[in-house]
């Protein structure tokens, strides 16, 4: 049976005299920061000098460079995963090398020869900075890569309850475990997810819907994702009862007409390229050639022609409109 950790089975004693470096001040360097000096640990920020190292004396912390992280008897590497294996770092081999991602250990990116944990909290960097001060926490993946100290399973849970990462609960993964949830996700699950969207915009159009309408049922009314989220919080079945009894048929009745699309067979030839490593392969040589096919892809499906777009009708439609109406001047009041 899967293994489950608690906030019950740290001990935050277990970081009791050990100094803890966070290398990276970004999505997630800054929240693990922020929460683990909110928690009494005793963490210092290693970054280089560029907007974040700014950012991080705005929130009262005293940067240093990278390379004299070293020195750390913990060393959180909270960096993107293509970087970190060419960092200028060399942990002591006494030392705990925690990563927030499974990635670079499960495909042989980066091995120190040290202590190696994992807390992976699964959901992005601001969030977890914003339930921690919310107190509710989050849900993570936790690990240990290599225990040669006989201390990396207390001192990695230590890390994660002072990030809030036990709070809900912990799924104890292999990093290889975890990266491949964590690519399947973003490349099985996500185009999916974005194919179905763009047909079901495409057919809704052709029937003469106006755009605004087919945006707001999948987005900008917010019904999709707090339909999901009291998934989240009251199970699929007890949120079922919230739906209309032509909607309960009308879901249940329809819910096989896409049984014939291999959806299953396409997302399998996907995970073996994650799998066996193809697709680490690949990004590395996409590191190495500066990003290029990548920043194409981003002016092709998320540019600024689209920004611009969705900006333009966030003010007409949604929660957008809200501020924009606290930006618009007063009315002049007449005598």
């Amino acid at each position: 049976m899967t293994k489950i950790h608690y906030e019950r089975d740290a001990d935050p004693d277990s970081l009791s005299g050990r100094r803890v470096a966070v290398v990276g001040y970004g999505n997630q360097g800054r929240s693990w920061a922020l929460n683990m000096r909110d928690s009494g640990v005793d963490v210092a920020v290693h970054v280089r000098a560029d907007a974040s190292h700014a950012r991080a004396v705005d929130d009262g912390f005293e940067p240093r460079d990278i390379e004299s992280a070293d020195t750390a008897d913990v060393m959180c590497l909270l960096v993107p995963d293509d970087i970190i294996p060419v960092l200028p770092l060399t942990p002591r081999a006494d030392a705990l090398v925690v990563v927030a991602s499974g990635y670079t250990l499960a495909f042989g990116r980066f091995d120190p020869a040290c202590d190696v944990g994992m807390v992976a909290p699964r959901m992005v960097g601001p969030d977890v900075r914003d339930s921690f001060e919310e107190g509710a926490g989050f849900i993570s993946a936790i690990g240990v890569h290599r225990d040669r100290t006989g201390s990396a399973w207390d001192v990695t849970k230590a890390i994660a309850l002072a990030i809030g990462g036990l709070r809900q609960g912990a799924i104890e993964l292999t990093p290889l475990q975890e990266a491949i949830l964590d690519l399947a996700t973003e490349q099985l699950l996500a185009p999916a997810l974005r194919h179905v969207n763009v047909a079901y915009t495409q057919v809704l159009a052709e029937a003469g819907l106006p755009m605004e309408a087919i945006l707001c049922e999948l987005y900008f009314s917010g019904e999709v994702e707090r339909t999901f989220r009291r998934v989240r919080e009251d199970g699929y079945v007890a949120q079922f009862t919230n739906h209309s009894p032509t909607s309960q048929y009308g879901q249940l009745s329809r819910m096989r007409a896409f049984d014939d699309f291999d959806i299953a067979g396409r997302m399998r030839e996907l995970l073996d390229d994650i799998r066996t490593g193809r697709f680490a392969d690949e990004w590395d040589s996409e590191r190495d050639t500066g990003h290029t096919r990548l920043e194409e892809l981003r002016n092709l499906h998320a540019g600024p022609e689209l920004a611009a777009w969705e900006t333009e009708f966030r003010e007409v439609l949604g929660e957008g409109v809200i501020e924009a109406n606290r930006k618009r001047p007063a009315p002049r009041q007449g005598r």
